[in-house]
C-alpha cells in the first residue's frame, strides 16, 4: 500500500512539474528579462506561438529603444474562449507588469496581426505622468508601436501610413475641445497624443536635417530612467528628450498643443510627405518635399 502511494506521490509531482514547465517561460531580449506566466497550462502548440509572439513584440520594441525598455518584465496571460489578443494593460508601481488576455484558439496569423502586447511595451520606456498628461503615455504608445514594428521587419511602411491616415483625424480638436491636458477624450488622448509625436517627429527631422527623430528623444527619456516604474513630471522628461536631439521641439510643441485645441492640415501633410491613398492601396510620392523624413520614420532595421 505504502509503495502505490509513493508511487502515486511520485507521479502527481512528475506531472505537477510538466504543468509549471507548460506554463512558466523566461526569455532575455535587449539586456532585459522576460518572465511569463500563463493563467494556466496551454497546450503546446499555443505555448509556442505565444512565446514567439512575446519575443517578437520585445525585438520591435529593442530595435526601436536600441535596448529592452526595463531590466525585468512580468508577463500575466490568461485565456478567452476565441482567437486573438484582448485587454492589455501595463502598470510599474511593485515592478513591469503586463497583463493580457489571448483566445485558445489563437492562429499564428492572429500573433502575427497583433498590435497590444508591443502597444503595452512601449508603455515601459516612458515614466508615469499625472493624470491630465496621460495623452503622452497613450499617444506615445499608439504612435511607436507600429513604427517599431516596421523597423523590426513585422509591418510594411504602407500599413503604418494607412493607419496613420485613418487614425489621425480622431485626435483633431473638435467643437468645444482645449488643449491636450484638457480635453481627455478618447480619441484626443490616443490619437492627439499620437498626432502629438508624428508632428515631434517631423519637426525633429527638420531640424537637424534627418539625422536625429523622436526615438532620439525617447532614448535619451529611457536612458535618464525614466521607465514606467518611475514617476516624473512631463516637462522633466520633455527637456529631457530636447537634450538627446539638440533642439527645443518637445517643450516647444507641448507649449502650444497642452491648453489650446492645434489643428493640423493633415490633407497637407500628407502630401508634403508624399503618401498618397488610391484605388484602396497606400502610394509613396519620392520626389515629395518630406520623403526622406517618410522614409527615415518607417526605414525597417538591417540585422
Amino acid at each position: 500500500m505504502r509503495v502505490i502511494l509513493l508511487t502515486l506521490a511520485m507521479a502527481w509531482l512528475s506531472f505537477a512539474d510538466r504543468t509549471i514547465a507548460q506554463s512558466d517561460a523566461h526569455l532575455e531580449i535587449g539586456g532585459g528579462k522576460i518572465d511569463l506566466t500563463f493563467s494556466s497550462a496551454p497546450d503546446e502548440a499555443l505555448r509556442k506561438l505565444a512565446l514567439a509572439w512575446v519575443a517578437s513584440s520585445a525585438r520591435a520594441v529593442t530595435v526601436y529603444y536600441e535596448q529592452f525598455p526595463v531590466s525585468h518584465l512580468e508577463i500575466r496571460l490568461r485565456f478567452f474562449e476565441g482567437h486573438g489578443v484582448r485587454g492589455g494593460r501595463t502598470t510599474g508601481r511593485d515592478g513591469a507588469l503586463i497583463t493580457v488576455a489571448i483566445g485558445r484558439s489563437s492562429s499564428a496569423s492572429d500573433f502575427a496581426e497583433d498590435w497590444v502586447l508591443t502597444h503595452e511595451m512601449v508603455h515601459l520606456a516612458f515614466p508615469s505622468v499625472p493624470e491630465e498628461h496621460h495623452w503622452i503615455e497613450e499617444g506615445s504608445a499608439t504612435y511607436v508601436e507600429p513604427i517599431a514594428r516596421a523597423r523590426a521587419g513585422g509591418l510594411t511602411p504602407e500599413k503604418v501610413w494607412g493607419d496613420l491616415i485613418d487614425g489621425l483625424p480622431k485626435g483633431l480638436p473638435q467643437a468645444g475641445d482645449r488643449g491636450l491636458d484638457f480635453t481627455r477624450t478618447w480619441g484626443r488622448t490616443y490619437w492627439g497624443g499620437a498626432l502629438f509625436c508624428l508632428l515631434a517627429d517631423i519637426e525633429i527631422r527638420k531640424r537637424t536635417g534627418n539625422k536625429k527623430g523622436l526615438e532620439d528623444a525617447l532614448r535619451a527619456i529611457l536612458k535618464a530612467g525614466g521607465t514606467i516604474e518611475s514617476d516624473w513630471p512631463i516637462v522633466r522628461s520633455l527637456e529631457i528628450g530636447d537634450r538627446g536631439t539638440g533642439v527645443s521641439v518637445l517643450r516647444e510643441l507641448y507649449e502650444k498643443m497642452k491648453a489650446a485645441p492645434t489643428p493640423a492640415d493633415l490633407s497637407a501633410l500628407w502630401k508634403e510627405l508624399g503618401v498618397e491613398r488610391g484605388g484602396g492601396k497606400i502610394e509613396f510620392i519620392d520626389g515629395a518635399p518630406l520623403a526622406s523624413i517618410r522614409k527615415a520614420i518607417t526605414q525597417p532595421v538591417s540585422r
